[in-house]
């Protein structure tokens, strides 16, 4: 399923990326993502996961494509469309080597950050090889020259347990006027930021589908009692054959109440 190129509703939208009114039939799901940045970093970070109802992201061995149908996926490539930067960890490079581009629709390609703290990512992978820019994101004490492929490489301060800060990197791409950020997988690194309070909205795609087993979508530290969870209010839209769950979560975190 691709956006054709003369959609109203998503030309309208592409119009409004850059400060225009949006409107049309895609407004609603959008248009929270393109208000005013209101955190202290400058940014407006949404996550996006696609989960079975059973709440998997990948078989036990790690398949994940695709778990959404067309609709996700056209939804995916309208994300990195209206985004300044689409971040993805080093397992999703790993496993599905992917491009992160906006085959789907017109618009702008995102800025390609690949977070992976020890670079232990081989410069043969897509992002680091062809397509638009891309950034890899390590530990600033991690070895290497300062290109990667392609790639230019972002040195970041380590966190006390050994990854990249979330709230680094987006100080980072916001100094670099990067300010609408994508974070589009996998689950551990969508966790990462959720667990940082790093995180503007959710979008996660439920599919009509049943594993049994698998990678969970989300690891988070774990609550004592049901009450301790984090709660939301969400807005669902249909993508069919799948739903979208819109999720503001207004960087809040896991495990501290207001």
């Amino acid at each position: 399923m691709d956006t054709p190129p003369d959609d109203p509703d998503w030309i309208a939208l592409l119009a409004a990326r850059d400060g225009g009114p949006v409107a049309g039939v895609l407004a609603p799901m959008f248009a929270p993502l393109l208000a005013p940045p209101v955190a202290p970093d400058g940014c407006r970070v949404v996550g996006r996961l696609a989960q079975t109802l059973d709440g998997r992201i990948a078989t036990v061995g790690g398949s994940s494509q695709w778990i959404g149908g067309p609709g996700d996926i056209l939804h995916t490539h309208r994300l990195r469309g209206l985004c300044h930067a689409v971040v993805v960890g080093a397992g999703t490079v790993r496993h599905d080597d992917p491009r992160l581009t906006t085959r789907k629709v017109p618009g702008p390609n995102p800025l390609r950050v690949v977070i992976d703290t020890e670079r232990r990512l081989t410069s043969d992978y897509g992002v680091f090889r062809e397509g638009p820019p891309t950034l890899l994101a390590c530990a600033a004490d991690a070895t290497g020259a300062d290109r990667h492929g392609t790639a230019e490489v972002l040195r970041l301060p380590r966190e006390p347990g050994g990854g990249i800060a979330p709230a680094a990197l987006l100080r980072a791409l916001a100094a670099r006027g990067l300010t609408r950020i994508f974070v589009e997988g996998g689950g551990v690194t969508v966790s990462r930021f959720l667990a940082a309070g790093c995180l503007d909205h959710l979008h996660v795609t439920v599919a009509p589908v049943l594993l049994g087993s698998g990678i969970p979508a989300f690891t988070l530290p774990a609550v004592p009692r049901i009450a301790d969870g984090m709660r939301f209010t969400w807005t669902v839209h249909d993508i069919a054959p799948d739903i979208l769950l819109d999720i503001p979560v207004g960087r809040a975190r896991p495990g501290c109440r207001e």
